[in-house]
């Protein structure tokens, strides 16, 4: 029997503003079970990043119900069930890479020689290896963003939810990441939830691709990836591939058809 780690139950959010209310996201049902791959796509402004940010306690819904290992997301929160990563990797600059993934540890209060060896091997886990005393001016935006990644791994949360980590990263460099991630969830077990635009990324990542509709932000299609977990990159000429990336595109034109 497969755990339920994420339940939303007829989820909904409004943002009150000058204008007027801002429907974000709009009954919203959805589970997310233990070591799935879960991408959201969808346009801009059709809820993803707030559905991410309700399931890590950083909105709060104004109707339904949502739990995170059975309880709220604030519970959640404070257990440190989850490691949040954001669209850009938002490193200190004036700390080491090692310091900056050391952070959390430091507010957690871990004691030192526990930090060390965490570091060490979330770092050894995104391939950054003798890379913890330089800055993060020295390098690459795709180093920083795995640097970004460690530390959200640093305290061994189950869930890791990623908001359109690589969206700013070029092409080749977004490919590798890619790769890297399946290696890294495939060695980690983690459940992930994971924000993007890019319908190939969303189908060679995800167990499961949710497809969201412009504001208010609905779900209009739930696709169970058929692809095997062993993922090579040329993966995405198959036949199976583009079927599943046809069906996502449907998704989102049929989500455009709605009358708000």
């Amino acid at each position: 029997m497969t755990e339920t780690v994420i339940s939303a139950k007829d989820l909904s959010l409004t943002f009150q503003t000058n204008d007027g209310p801002v429907h974000a996201l709009k009954d919203v049902n959805l589970d997310i079970q233990k070591g799935d791959f879960v991408s959201f796509i969808g346009p801009s402004g059709c809820g993803k990043t707030t559905f991410l940010r309700v399931m890590a306690d950083l909105e709060q819904p104004t109707a339904g119900t949502i739990t995170v290992n059975g309880v709220s997301p604030e519970q959640a929160r404070k257990s440190r069930a989850y490691g949040y990563v954001f669209q850009h990797a938002g490193l200190y600059p004036w700390r080491t890479i090692g310091g900056n993934v050391r952070l959390p540890l430091e507010i957690m209060g871990y004691d030192k020689a526990d930090q060390d060896t965490r570091v060490k091997r979330v770092l050894d886990l995104v391939e950054l290896s003798g890379f913890e005393k330089k800055f993060p001016w020295q390098l690459s935006g795709g180093m920083q963003q795995r640097a970004s990644i460690a530390r959200a791994l640093a305290f061994d949360a189950d869930i890791l939810l990623m908001d359109e980590p690589f969206g700013a990263l070029d092409e080749i460099v977004r490919d590798h990441l890619n790769e890297q991630l399946l290696k890294l969830w495939d060695r980690t077990n983690k459940t992930i939830g994971f924000v993007t635009h890019s319908i190939p990324e969303a189908v060679y990542l995800s167990t499961k691709i949710v497809v969201m509709s412009p504001r208010p932000g609905r779900i209009t299609d739930v696709i169970e990836s058929t692809l095997p977990k062993e993922r090579p990159l040329d993966i995405r000429d198959t036949p199976e591939f583009l079927e599943i990336a046809h069906r996502v595109r449907e998704g989102l034109r049929a989500g455009h058809a709605y009358d708000d």
